[in-house]
């Protein structure tokens, strides 16, 4: 073969390809910060025990299907919400379950699974969507458990079963603090990636969005069919899929849309080309504190003790997730259902010295206080200080420069403090859900628990229909 040749063939392709619509957002802010995953895949020591852990879901109140004792295969059922039966979480590997772990009031906190050392995988089946229709999409998602995975806006819930989204939005870039290269993540799994949106796309009356970040390797993504494109610029939050849909189809009030994370729509189209449920993903180890930061591969609800082994120092918090929206947890934890990212920072549970009296250590801020503004690329080590206590919620106009969307952030915040569900309304809550303003917490002045607010105020609405 002719390298020229081929070159100018790749060429006549690329300009034969629909250009992909251009987002630029200048709102936000990019957190730089010690630790980014090297671009290698390293093998670690698989554990014995693997956790789902319903706290993961939003608003799921589960109902079992197994007992202690019961043996599983990877895709096996162990149970449904209590309000939809045909929405199945399947065990991630084969073995048996060995316990059912209660905190107060009986409340189901996980159900643990010891791994047998094999591969064992309920077989669904191979099938082309495009042949089995949406109803036959749908059935084999949720006898798989791969429905699981697919979340709907407003509310970040499971996706219900008779609702016909709008639209279907997956986005191919994070831009959270460090997080993982997605396009890196899925070399090698175009044709997982393709069967996937082949089955997304039976299940929507309307289009299914891709969204990738501009000037960045994006190989993985280029030959892609039956999607749309769009390209972001700008810094965080440009990668999450609450701003991207904002900018290309905004929700209103009564529209459905749904998401899925870029991974399991790769393990979807697993599903049907192969016919076994997969909950593997990469996950990119993070953080000042991890001593080797790279890539791995790791199973949904695979247990931290797995990487607690790889983490430097004694005074540590491990997060699965990134520093912004992450859960706390330890070496007896377990990878979050949705994270494809685990980090390592110290905990900031030491006093400063003279406190705010004398000029501290260095941190990333959009303040100019901090002289942060003079080293845009630096990078940080940072703990998990809050510097300060929470104060009066006053405006500052903080929010409204991380935030690209058009909102009003702290009005809508406040109109969840008085629970005023019109206002609430109005003021764009059915658009957001905790990620897309997790930078206002970050910047905000007043320490407010703004995520919190954010939840409380959804599962409020949510709750009055």
């Amino acid at each position: 073969m002719n390298p020229f040749a081929d070159s100018f063939v790749n060429k006549i392709d690329d300009l034969n390809r629909p250009m992909a619509n251009l987002i630029r957002l200048k709102k936000g802010y990019d957190i730089k910060l010690v630790g980014e995953a090297a671009k290698e895949i390293v093998s670690i020591e698989a554990p014995e025990t693997y956790a789902i852990q319903p706290a993961d879901i939003r608003g799921l109140v589960p109902k079992l299907l197994v007992e202690a004792g019961a043996k599983v295969k990877a895709g096996s059922p162990l149970f449904h919400p209590k309000t939809e039966e045909s929405i199945l979480f399947t065990s991630p590997v084969s073995g048996v379950v060995s316990d059912i772990v209660r905190g107060e009031k009986r409340r189901i906190m996980s159900i643990r699974i010891q791994k047998d050392g094999t591969s064992d995988s309920e077989n669904f089946g191979a099938a082309e969507p495009a042949r089995l229709g949406r109803e036959g999409v749908k059935e084999k998602m949720l006898k798989s458990g791969m429905w699981t995975f697919l979340r709907q806006r407003p509310y970040n819930s499971i996706a219900h079963t008779q609702t016909v989204p709008k639209n279907i939005f997956i986005s191919g870039f994070d831009s959270a603090p460090l997080a993982p290269d997605l396009n890196f993540a899925l070399k090698g799994r175009e044709s997982h990636l393709q069967a996937g949106i082949n089955a997304l796309a039976t299940l929507t009356d309307g289009k299914v969005y891709l969204s990738i970040r501009h000037k960045a390797d994006n190989s993985t993504f280029s030959g892609l069919n039956n999607v749309t494109i769009n390209e972001f610029a700008g810094p965080h939050p440009a990668g999450n899929v609450g701003v991207q849909i904002h900018h290309i189809a905004p929700i209103n009030k009564g529209d459905v849309v749904w998401t899925m994370n870029i991974q399991d729509v790769a393990n979807l189209g697993k599903l049907f080309t192969e016919g076994v449920y997969d909950a593997g993903r990469v996950v990119a180890l993070t953080g000042s504190e991890m001593d080797n930061p790279v890539y791995t591969k790791m199973t949904v609800g695979m247990a931290m003790s797995s990487v607690a082994s790889k983490i430097k120092g004694h005074n540590v918090r491990l997060i699965s997730g990134n520093v912004l929206m992450g859960t706390k947890s330890s070496s007896e934890g377990f990878l979050g259902y949705f994270d494809q990212q685990i980090t390592a920072i110290p905990e900031g549970d030491e006093p400063e010295f003279f406190g705010w009296v004398i000029p501290s250590e260095a941190r990333p801020s959009i303040s100019k206080t901090f002289l942060s503004y003079l080293t845009p690329n630096r990078k940080y080590r940072v703990n998990t200080s809050m510097h300060g206590e929470e104060r009066p919620f006053v405006v500052t106009n903080e929010y409204e420069k991380v935030l690209p969307m058009d909102i009003y952030p702290v009005q809508l915040l406040k109109a969840i403090l008085a629970g005023d569900l019109e206002a609430m309304e109005s003021l764009g809550i059915f658009e957001l859900v905790e990620e897309d303003l997790s930078l206002c917490e970050f910047v905000c002045t007043s320490k407010q628990p703004v995520l919190d607010i954010l939840s409380d105020g959804l599962t409020l609405i949510e709750k009055e229909g």
